[in-house]
């Protein structure tokens, strides 16, 4: 039964592209890694207040898009 509910719902339905996933989530994780080296080596990583809200600013525009592209290519 369950075989047969598989066949039914997946007949005919295309597979989306994670390639936009994959892509946006590798620069969320390059960002992430890049973030951690800077902030462990440097002491007063970000220097000013307008770094800090650059690097915010950043870090939230990637992780929206990756989520976004979640919902997208599910």
């Amino acid at each position: 039964m369950h075989a047969l509910l598989t066949i039914a719902t997946t007949e005919g339905a295309e597979e989306t592209s994670k390639t936009l996933f994959y892509v946006l989530g590798s620069a969320l994780a390059v960002f992430a890694v890049l973030l951690s080296g800077l902030g462990m080596s440097r002491p007063d990583f970000p220097g000013t207040d307008g770094a800090a809200r650059a690097t915010i600013g950043t870090a939230v525009v990637l992780v929206v898009a990756a989520m976004a592209a979640v919902i997208i290519t599910a």
